[in-house]
């Protein structure tokens, strides 16, 4: 377990087609201030003590409000012109974990996810179901409007214009997340996602998967996946770094890099965030980039979009 003290956090907004110059640099910096403020928020709690679980929640919640992310608010939309929002959530301590699928006005989900883990017997609700437990349980609703903005619904319409396939095959705006490790050594994962623009027949994707593209346990690591989410669930990726973690005994950053070139062999692009219990905190992608942050309390603190692929040690 981590020292005393030692914690760290790493977030996502997702990794995709972001190379350098392909967008203004005022684009460009929005999205790295909507970054700072979502790890700023992470920070805070495990700064002041607090469980990782409460960290990569407050994390997530800020970048469901903020419409730079493909989750909550500016979530994409579906061929069918609705938001369909995914979410998981996990704790590494005894691997109690929540996930919903398909929730249509529940305004921050990942408190939706947390809500199926803490407070129903279950672990994963999908459609009408989580949308009647989040009324039960008391959760801010809003219109589904509330959801909705300009630019996803313009890029809706693109895709059905140009007949690009059967969904976003460019994957430019993926599912957001984080991963923490806090000062007693437990780590916890979160992942938020409103899925691929033009996704149909009620898709789902590894978001809310639990050992797909979320997973946490404290005898390896927690980690968030973004990308083309058939290949993570393919894979189980989140799972399986894990396990190559606890049983092969790889370190965090040679787990993620082993499991996105497996996925990148099958011919899928994405990324992943992890944090292990010794405070290693490591990502991995095979796009050109993802929008991605990571502080610690040994002073660490950084925001990008664009390369290195993987880490240098903090």
């Amino acid at each position: 377990m981590a020292a005393s003290g030692n914690w760290g956090i790493v977030i996502h907004g997702g990794a995709g087609s972001m190379a350098p110059g392909a967008m203004s640099e005022e684009a460009e910096a929005g999205f790295l201030a909507a970054l700072d403020v979502a790890l700023a928020a992470g920070e805070a709690v495990l700064a002041a003590g607090g469980g990782s679980l409460d960290g990569v929640e407050a994390a997530v919640m800020v970048l469901e409000d903020d419409p730079h992310f493909n989750a909550g608010r500016g979530a994409v939309f579906t061929y069918h012109g609705t938001n369909e929002l995914d979410a998981a959530i996990m704790d590494g301590r005894d691997r109690s974990a929540g996930a919903v699928a398909g929730a249509t006005h529940t305004r921050n989900p990942v408190r939706l996810a947390r809500a199926v883990m803490e407070h129903s017997p279950h672990v994963f609700l999908s459609r009408e179901g989580a949308d009647e437990f989040a009324r039960e349980q008391g959760l801010e609703q809003v219109d589904p409007d509330w959801f909705a903005t300009a630019e996803r619904w313009r890029q809706l319409e693109e895709l059905k214009s140009r007949k690009l396939g059967w969904y976003d095959v460019d994957l430019k705006y993926g599912t957001v997340g984080a991963v923490a490790v806090d000062c007693e050594g437990h780590v916890a994962a979160a992942t938020s996602t409103g899925g691929l623009t033009g996704k149909r027949w009620g898709r789902i994707g590894d978001s809310p998967v639990i050992g797909a593209g979320n997973f946490a346990d404290d005898r390896a690591c927690a980690v968030s996946c973004t990308g083309a989410g058939e290949f993570f669930l393919r894979v189980g990726a989140g799972h399986e770094i894990a396990a190559r973690m606890r049983l092969a005994g790889e370190d965090a950053q040679t787990a993620a890099d082993a499991v996105i070139a497996e996925i990148g062999t099958m011919g899928g692009t994405g990324g992943v965030i992890v944090a292990a219990p010794d405070g290693t905190l490591a990502w991995s992608f095979n796009t050109p980039g993802m929008y991605r942050a990571r502080a610690s309390s040994r002073g660490l603190r950084e925001v990008a979009i664009h390369g290195p692929q993987r880490p240098e040690q903090g």
